[in-house]
């Protein structure tokens, strides 16, 4: 099962929100029909944006994560809601490109680092407040380090991370934003600095000791609470009503001459897939 896990240190100066995301992605994965690179690449936006909408305790409020640095992969979309359910859609699903030399797959390659990350937070009523700033990496964790030190200046540490089987199904998805309040002391950055360091990779730790023992290794010293558990999975809020609204800010003229040709409209969710047919009878 899906979880979002979320700590703080005793003195408040660290507060840490961990995901695993195993089920979500892969059902993904089905979805889109992605090549491995860009289940990762899609995956691990995917679990940041589950964290982040974690975050948000508004009934309605929604984070979406967009991100298109010029690489092969395209636009990838994910949103979540404010317990850390997620969505996610991205733009070319069959991209295929050689692993990096070490034998990883080369994330930042399919992604591209000409353009930008951009957060969305909506808290449900008055204007989404968003922010953007350019790649680093296209690895994507360190863009989303580099968006909260530059716009939201909040010193974070993030690891994003998905291993696949043989068999290009998933394995282990998830991460974790680890981050320093205002007024840290020198110590505790350098504490929370080492206990990154000795993280290693996050898929490792998940599927060796759980959301637990990356809490224990990355607030070791820091007395740690847990705030919150909750069970998370991947869910599209696509609707008929929903579909049917947006069809309805299309330009007369050319829904009429849609209708003319084919004798209905028929539009797919890019995030779930489901299709919805509408006739004549449904716009009068």
């Amino acid at each position: 099962m899906d979880q979002i896990l979320r700590a703080i240190s005793k003195d408040g100066s660290v507060k840490l929100t961990c995901v695993n995301l195993t089920g979500a992605v892969e059902m993904a994965r089905n979805i889109h029909m992605t090549l491995p690179t860009v289940t990762a690449a899609l995956g691990r936006t995917m679990a940041a944006a589950s964290m982040m909408g974690n975050a948000m305790k508004e009934e309605q409020a929604s984070v979406t994560i967009r991100i298109n640095g010029g690489g092969p992969v395209g636009n990838i979309i994910a949103v979540a809601d404010h317990l850390g359910n997620v969505r996610g859609y991205v733009q070319n699903p069959a991209v295929d490109i050689p692993r990096k030399r070490s034998g990883k797959l080369d994330v930042g390659g399919a992604v591209g680092t000409d353009g930008t990350i951009t957060v969305i937070r909506d808290l449900g009523f008055g204007e989404p407040v968003s922010g953007s700033v350019e790649l680093v990496s296209g690895e994507i964790a360190e863009d989303l380090a580099s968006y909260f030190a530059e716009s939201e200046q909040v010193p974070t540490a993030c690891a994003l991370g998905v291993l696949l089987n043989r068999d290009q199904s998933v394995l282990q998805a998830g991460g974790y934003i680890a981050q320093l309040m205002p007024g840290a002391p020198e110590d505790t950055i350098g504490r929370l600095e080492a206990n990154v360091e000795k993280t290693g990779p996050v898929t490792d730790v998940l599927a060796n000791g759980g959301l637990e023992r990356l809490v224990e290794i990355l607030m070791d010293g820091f007395d740690p609470e847990i705030l919150e558990r909750d069970s998370v999975g991947y869910r599209c809020t696509c609707s008929r009503e929903r579909v049917l609204s947006a069809l309805g800010g299309i330009e007369k003229g050319e829904m009429t001459n849609m209708l003319q040709q084919d004798k209905r409209v028929e539009v797919k969710c890019r995030f779930c897939g489901k299709a919805y047919t509408f006739t004549a009878e449904d716009f009068e």
